[in-house]
């Protein structure tokens, strides 16, 4: 179970301080839940999943975490970029213990990202694309209980994105997932449950499909807006 208890977080600017993100979220997680996360451009998706992750700093309250989870899968940050994709992936299974083959986690990693003869080249030629592709197979070398995921069935082109949906479906029910896509059919597919985020408030749904109807409320009654789209917008 993840257990987030009275969250804030807002931003730091050089000459100011912007309003809050996230305000007073307070939320359980039950353990093999698949959630996905909801709400409109800038609602704070990715921040609230970079701090369930434990890479960003709550400027109150607290996250919990009683599992082994995953980085944002997604997010193209977090490489060395002097080094390769290769010698960054040994560096990663390094850190993770040696109950992991190096060799075998690099094999995995290599096959994933469809990287070619780019795997033995610096990161810092990589596009953001490289980058996250490089990101999923390394996240999906290893056996979390969590799964997070940012955009990550969005990158890459078709054969990829399919891919990259099919190995996320490999693993619910042995493992679960909280995930920001635009995406309602990967949503209503591999969601259990969703969090609605607006006004920097969090609302939690027992069914993903009450999450998504929520924000299409909201959506809808934006003027210019069409109703009910098949996607939701890109996330902060």
């Amino acid at each position: 179970m993840i257990e987030i208890r009275g969250l804030y977080k807002r931003y730091h600017r050089q000459h100011s301080v912007s309003d809050w993100v996230l305000r007073d979220i307070n939320l359980s997680i039950p353990k093999g839940m698949s959630v996905g996360l909801l709400g409109r451009n800038g609602a704070g998706k990715s921040t609230l999943l970079r701090l369930i992750a434990g890479m960003d700093t709550p400027d109150r309250g607290e996250v919990q975490r009683n599992c082994r989870m995953s980085w944002p899968i997604g997010l193209s940050g977090g490489f060395q970029s002097n080094m390769t994709g290769r010698q960054n992936v040994k560096f990663v299974a390094r850190v993770h213990g040696g109950q992991y083959a190096v060799e075998q986690i690099v094999k995995k990693v290599q096959d994933f990202a469809e990287l070619g003869s780019a795997f033995d080249e610096p990161i810092k030629t990589y596009s953001s694309g490289m980058r996250a592709r490089l990101n999923f197979g390394l996240s999906l070398a290893f056996d979390f209980d969590v799964y997070l995921s940012d955009e990550a069935t969005s990158v890459g082109d078709r054969g990829f994105r399919a891919k990259a949906t099919q190995a996320f479906k490999e693993r619910v029910g042995r493992a679960s997932l909280i995930m920001v896509s635009h995406s309602e059919g990967i949503l209503k597919d591999l969601c259990q449950a969703g969090i609605y985020l607006k006004g920097g408030q969090a609302t939690w749904y027992h069914d993903i499909n009450e999450a998504i109807a929520a924000y299409h409320t909201e959506t809808d009654a934006a003027p210019g807006r069409t109703p009910a789209s098949s996607t939701t917008d890109e996330d902060d």
